[in-house]
């Protein structure tokens, strides 16, 4: 296993600007229309939660309506952390920790989205996109020593892991424990590019999933380049991908 991750975890790390690419291209979509921070906030919170298969309608509505009814306090990190946890500090920086953990704690959001949106924050702040896409002046722009990052963990991930080792019953936390033992930090969020070469390689659902490059999915990503030598590459690399599960 740890040599399989270590493989994995090299090609992840040589191979980021393509994912990267897709997710400049997601957050522009969702944040470069917005007028406000609180639009840009609210339109990243209905993206990301619209991601579940099965959304708990009236779990989220409950939830926006916290969301809009403490509209003054989400022009800041350390203000977002009010809302969603009342023990917040909201005197000092804060935690990316502390964002899963008080999103998780929301009605209508379960550890995929909590991640997916914390893993969302980190990049719109982290200095390594866009400027004009940042939406607090507040929020960490790196992850402290003793902060911790969760991996979005899907069903394309667990796949992953299932091809690596079917004798595992692999869920979110069992497969971020089990990441955790080898890589913290931002490392961690490194892996969460392991979704992206998941989802344009696999074939099918459920126990019919088949690991192959997967030319339709890829077209389904609306941000994903289309140029075709692009396409190309990343057919090759996906091959270079594939090759390190067997």
């Amino acid at each position: 296993m740890k040599s399989k991750l270590e493989k994995l975890f090299v090609f992840l790390k040589n191979n980021r600007k393509y994912n990267k690419n897709l997710q400049i291209r997601y957050y522009n979509s969702i944040i470069e229309p917005q007028a406000n921070t609180f639009e840009k906030i609210v339109s990243l919170l209905y993206h990301i939660a619209n991601t579940q298969s099965q959304p708990k309608i009236d779990n989220l509505a409950t939830f926006y309506q916290k969301i809009y009814f403490h509209k003054e306090l989400l022009n800041s990190f350390n203000g977002f952390l009010s809302v969603i946890n009342d023990n917040s500090n909201t005197t000092t920086n804060s935690s990316y920790k502390e964002l899963f953990d008080g999103m998780k704690n929301q009605k209508g959001w379960g550890d995929k989205t909590s991640a997916l949106f914390t893993k969302a924050i980190y990049h719109l702040h982290n200095n390594e996109y866009p400027e004009k896409l940042r939406i607090w002046n507040d929020a960490p722009t790196n992850l402290k020593s003793n902060d911790l990052f969760y991996l979005p963990v899907d069903t394309v991930i667990i796949a992953i892991f299932k091809k690596i080792d079917n004798n595992e019953n692999w869920t979110f936390n069992k497969i971020n424990t089990t990441i955790k033992k080898h890589y913290s930090g931002k490392d961690i969020e490194i892996w969460d590019d392991l979704w992206f070469w998941g989802f344009i390689t696999q074939v099918g659902s459920g126990e019919n999933r088949e690991m192959k490059w997967n030319l339709n999915k890829y077209w389904t990503l609306r941000e994903s380049d289309k140029n075709q030598e692009s396409v190309s590459e990343i057919q090759k690399k996906s091959e270079t991908f594939l090759s390190l599960l067997n």
